[in-house]
């Protein structure tokens, strides 16, 4: 029996050791929560594109270049490399470039911006200035399905795990539109979020099982300290806020599905979600996340389960949670108007961009959807005021 117990606790116990010990991925280098603080900092919104596209997703280089991604619209993306306060001209990614997501490999620096339908990413090695066309391989899920049509667009850009057995592992969220594939309201019961993961730098990859909650769609990932991955997802079947889960695995499989008492999923009121941003800032034994969504009470109910009806999409605002996603004490309206799709992104230690973070979002000063917008502010400007004890957890 006591051998037993022995080889028990060494199961359990070892792989964390070597987790915690393991040296960490090349190019992702922890901040300091000092970077964050210190005077407040906004910059004002900028239009990167007159038109459709704020869930292209805005992501920061190694080098601290910021690239900005339009979709579906695309297939362009633009740059900043002065941390956010000028960019560049559009940028060609490649004919047909669109509908994908965008990661760090956070092994080689490599910026990869994926679509897993019909096959293919594109590799930048130099922050997105060129870009080479790759064929992947995906393998489906247990239901046979992969993510197709826009099925890995408007997500929050995907992430390389720094903590656990998985470490180095490339992940993303995704969204699967049922057999039929079709994004029509009869379908949209049968919709489901989901993952995509690569162990190999991004040939092939592994469509995760699906997250518990049916009618969903449209969302974010982050990894925590300890490993953990907690999944954010919007839903268009029922009235409510957002639906969240953790996994434990890598992001293979997902569980312990709730809703957020905190995050709303677009406005209060309605069934008709609305995709948002989540990140986690790359702070050292800290778990402080940001989400960002609308923040308003004027939603109506579509007259049809699982139709769309997006009023009130306004009053884009950035929530801050200091313990993992458990409470989301702190949030600070960005854009007093019409507001939509938004995604976020944050800088890099060492670079022009550190202490930053980015909100990328569809709105302006008359149509939700008419322009794609970008701020960057810091962690003390969220806070407004307040001290950084209101986001931390309570001690017993």
């Amino acid at each position: 029996m006591k051998t037993l117990r022995l080889a028990l606790l060494l199961t359990c116990v070892v792989p964390l050791l070597r987790a915690e010990t393991a040296p960490p991925l090349p190019h992702a280098v922890a901040s300091s929560l000092d970077e964050f603080l210190g005077e407040p900092h906004f910059v004002p919104m900028q239009q990167l594109w007159e038109k459709r596209g704020g869930w292209g997703g805005i992501i920061t280089t190694p080098d601290g270049t910021v690239v900005a991604f339009q979709s579906p619209g695309g297939p362009t993306c633009r740059r900043s490399t002065d941390g956010g306060k000028t960019w560049g001209p559009e940028i060609l990614i490649g004919e047909g470039a669109t509908g994908g997501n965008a990661v760090i490999d956070e092994s080689t620096g490599d910026l990869l911006y994926v679509n897993p339908h019909p096959g293919w990413l594109y590799r930048s090695r130099d922050a997105g200035a060129t870009w080479t066309k790759e064929t992947i391989t995906v393998k489906p899920d247990n239901f046979g399905l992969i993510p197709k049509l826009e099925g890995v667009a408007a997500m929050q850009c995907g992430i390389t795990l720094a903590f656990g057995a998985k470490r180095g592992r490339l992940l993303m969220p995704a969204r699967i539109m049922g057999p039929a594939n079709s994004n029509d309201t009869p379908w949209r019961p049968y919709h489901y979020s989901t993952a995509l993961y690569s162990d190999d730098g991004g040939k092939v990859w592994q469509v995760s099982h699906p997250f518990p909650v049916m009618g969903t769609g449209e969302a974010a990932l982050a990894e925590l300290s300890d490993g953990t991955i907690l999944y954010n997802s919007r839903e268009h079947m029922s009235r409510g806020n957002r639906f969240l889960a953790h996994s434990d695995d890598g992001g293979q499989l997902w569980i312990g599905a709730y809703r957020s008492p905190d995050l709303p999923d677009g406005a209060r009121g309605t069934s008709y979600g609305l995709m948002g941003g989540m990140i986690r800032l790359p702070v050292a034994g800290r778990d402080i996340l940001l989400y960002s969504n609308a923040d308003t009470d004027g939603g109506v109910m579509p007259g049809q389960v699982g139709a769309s009806i997006a009023t009130a999409r306004e009053k884009i605002t950035v929530w801050v949670s200091g313990d993992g996603g458990k409470t989301w004490p702190v949030k600070r309206l960005i854009h007093d108007g019409p507001s939509a799709y938004s995604n976020l992104g944050v800088g890099r230690h060492g670079t022009v961009s550190e202490g930053r973070i980015y909100l990328i979002f569809e709105g302006g000063e008359k149509d939700p959807h008419g322009a794609v917008q970008v701020v960057s502010f810091n962690l003390s400007w969220l806070l407004d005021g307040k001290p950084l004890e209101a986001i931390m957890p309570k001690q017993p």
